[in-house]
């Protein structure tokens, strides 16, 4: 909401700019690109299927993530791209964003500065489908060697492509409250919280992926739990800024 234009660029620009080396390559390539979980915008049927409604974004980010979707089907049906999007469902893990939750509380939490957490109406908090990024990559791996081929060559189409979209999760929401938990139990610190109500606008309340799709295709299964996964990214992250508490971790 701060900078939009950085979306717009990125996601929109930045995506057709890539579509235009690709459509002009000979031979084209087939094209995996990362959408996201955030295009199911204000749909409340979960879990979200890849056949539910995207066309009511709860953010910039989410409509230019949409945009793309849309970009994506206007370069395969007229250059004949092979092109597939993979909608990520918040994803985490070792080098992850440092601009996620999961990354920033644990940075708080370590320093003994207050983390907050947004709670919706009724006392409910926000839900998200956390994705280990093992599990995503072998998600982005299986849809590489299921992609055909592009049919056209130097931007002339000559035939039908392969178009394609699926969902990479986790299938099983977890409150933010409990992703908070789990970090003060593999950090050995209690967290300072500040409970605030949550915006009306900008965000939604859950994410939850039906994979069952991304399954048949390729064989997509997630085995990382959220605590397994927080485990392993807490070690990865006091060796990497080696803290005073890298040493109590091993022990």
């Amino acid at each position: 909401m701060e900078n939009p234009g950085s979306y717009v660029h990125s996601n929109i620009a930045g995506l057709v700019t890539l579509f235009e080396a690709c459509k002009a390559a000979n031979p084209q390539p087939a094209i995996v690109w990362a959408s996201s979980s955030s295009v199911y915008g204000l749909n409340l049927k979960t879990p979200f299927s890849e056949t539910d409604r995207t066309d009511q974004p709860a953010s910039l980010y989410a409509a230019t993530k949409k945009a793309g979707e849309e970009i994506a089907h206007t370069y395969n049906h007229i250059y004949g791209l092979s092109i597939t999007g993979l909608r990520f469902f918040t994803v985490y893990g070792p080098w992850g964003r440092p601009d996620m939750a999961y990354f920033s509380f644990t940075k708080d939490i370590l320093r003994g500065k207050p983390i907050d957490l947004y709670q919706g109406p009724n006392g409910i908090y926000p839900a998200r489908d956390f994705t280990y990024i093992d599990d995503i990559v072998k998600g982005c791996l299986g849809s590489l060697d299921t992609a055909k081929k592009s049919t056209g060559s130097g931007g002339a189409k000559n035939g039908t492509a392969q178009l394609r979209v699926f969902n990479l999760g986790n299938t099983s929401p977890v409150p933010v409250p409990r992703l908070v938990n789990i970090l003060e139990k593999y950090l050995r610190v209690k967290a300072i919280k500040n409970i605030m109500r949550m915006p009306k606008n900008g965000d939604v309340p859950f994410t939850h992926a039906n994979i069952s799709h991304a399954r048949s295709e390729f064989g997509y299964n997630p085995t990382t739990d959220l605590s397994m996964g927080l485990k392993k990214f807490v070690k990865w992250y006091l060796t990497y800024y080696d803290t005073p508490l890298d040493r109590k971790f091993h022990d």
